[in-house]
């Protein structure tokens, strides 16, 4: 039998007639339809309330003023911009680097389907590639962090009033960092396709760089959690490994460049750097799943024989989160959520639906499905599953609250965020210091400043919110969050 995509031979088991069920409920909308256009434009212009640095004069959060001005000035360097990664100060590469390849990609993949807010998504890509470049500029070195976290969590403040340690840290030939300087490589090569034809001179520039950057990863290879551990760790520890990392950097190249070198470095590392390790995990740590599904489409289009494990690993994925079939690793709420164990899970909702949506694009111009065991899950059923997680987000759950801050007629307002949460310079213009703003981090009150289009860490695994900043994994965005949504919303909005 066939349904909705998952097809099952005749004499499959009973309890596989029960999955077709459990899958058919949970792919049913509980509402019908989303302004998936609007959703897409409030993605992109949270960014600009991330945004660290000089704001230009095009800025559309109001509420947001200048910040940071002096960062880099301690080590001799500019590291002015950026982007904050979540709801605190400070400016962490790893995740930022992260965040830059997945709204290149989006853009990539997703771009001509954006429309008016193709535009808006370039500038929010060329704010982290800018910044990336200053971190990039000394050779051998990288700059992976500005601000030191112990003293800006200790602290309630907006960016604009911020008086804690700006501490730089970096990474060199003696404190390697192939994590951080694996994925700065990929976001560096990722961004200057999209840069191609819009800027062939700054497209070159980010492409020269990542080569550099990436020869400077896998030259001095190393964990930066093992360098740096007291200022990453246990913020943005490397649990995963550089491993990912380095492929995932060498993909993004040879996509970026076509050079031999890294189709054969991809696949004399293949083992080496355990490409099928844990496949059914993508996010700032951990790039296996991403690996497969970005090398596996010139397999579908039938370029590159040579890669044909990576698409086994990809279709292994697939399969590992797939409702009733999947992995332990991956569950589902009673609303029909992808839940992981650990905070955040939002990061790992839109990452995941990110994947199954772009796999199932390369599979449909392939005419091909993922063969699962005794099953088979078709391009349309991903969309589907994909879609279910993106409406879940903007309000089709058992709280019928949207996600997305600004979105929907209810939206969390009490969201885990010093810039949101204290008032802005322009409502009180005198500084707020360290423990003055804890007032307002302890306040029942709503946000003062609507960070709009900012999608939070989001319910626990039972469908149930807690709308209180003191509960950051359920209430904090982060620019991961949001970074392969954009790439969702794009697809949806022009196909539904």
């Amino acid at each position: 039998m066939a349904r909705n995509g998952l097809c099952l031979p005749g004499n499959a088991p009973a309890f596989r007639a029960t999955l077709v069920l459990s899958l058919l409920l949970l792919l049913q909308p509980i509402r019908a339809g989303h302004d998936y256009h609007d959703a897409l434009r409030k993605s992109i212009l949270f960014f600009e309330g991330q945004r660290s640095g000089k704001l230009p004069p095009d800025q559309r959060l109001k509420w947001r003023r200048d910040s940071a001005l002096h960062d880099g000035s301690t080590a001799g360097v500019d590291l002015t911009g950026g982007y904050y990664d979540a709801g605190d100060n400070v400016k962490f590469g790893f995740p930022m680097a992260f965040t830059t390849t997945l709204l290149a990609w989006s853009i990539i993949d997703f771009g001509r389907v954006m429309g008016t807010e193709q535009r808006n998504a370039v500038k929010a890509l060329r704010w982290g590639t800018d910044y990336l470049l200053k971190a990039t500029a000394v050779p051998g070195v990288v700059f992976v962090q500005v601000g030191d976290p112990y003293s800006d969590h200790n602290c309630w403040e907006k960016p604009e009033d911020m008086d804690t340690r700006r501490t730089v840290y970096k990474i060199d030939h003696n404190n390697p960092g192939s994590d951080v300087a694996g994925e700065t490589a990929a976001a560096l090569a990722a961004a200057s396709i999209v840069f191609r034809s819009r800027d062939p001179a700054y497209s070159r520039l980010l492409l020269n760089r990542a080569v550099k950057v990436f020869e400077f990863a896998d030259t001095h290879r190393g964990a930066y959690s093992s360098s740096l551990k007291n200022a990453v760790c246990p913020f943005y520890c490397d649990v995963n490994g550089f491993q990912d990392e380095l492929l995932w950097g060498a993909a993004w190249l040879h996509k970026a460049s076509r050079r031999r070198q890294y189709r054969e470095y991809i696949v004399r590392n293949e083992v080496i750097l355990r490409a099928g390790d844990t496949i059914n995990e993508f996010g700032w740590d951990n790039k296996h799943a991403g690996i497969n599904i970005l090398i596996s489409k010139e397999v579908l289009m039938g370029k590159a024989d040579y890669f044909e494990s990576f698409k086994q690993n990809a279709d292994g994925f697939i399969c590992s989160v797939l409702p009733g079939l999947a992995h332990t690793q991956v569950q589902y709420s009673p609303g029909g959520l992808i839940f992981k164990p650990g905070g955040s899970n939002m990061q790992h909702v839109t990452s995941l639906s990110f994947l199954l949506l772009t796999y199932s694009n390369y599979l449909s111009h392939a005419n091909k499905n993922v063969p699962c065991g005794m099953t088979s899950a078709s391009p349309a059923f991903l969309k589907q599953l994909a879609k279910r997680q993106v409406d879940y987000i903007l309000g089709d759950n058992p709280l019928r609250m949207s996600y997305m801050v600004g979105y929907g007629p209810r939206y969390p307002q009490r969201i885990h965020h010093r810039g949101s949460s204290l008032p802005s310079v322009q409502a009180h213009p005198a500084r707020i210091g360290c423990k003055a703003g804890s007032h307002y981090f302890l306040s029942p009150n709503p946000n003062p400043n609507k960070l709009v289009g900012a999608v939070v860490g989001g319910p626990n695994s039972s469908d149930a919110f807690p709308d209180s900043r003191p509960y950051f994994q359920e209430s904090e965005p982060t620019t991961y969050i949001n970074a392969p949504l954009v790439g969702l919303l794009s697809y949806f909005a022009a196909h539904y």
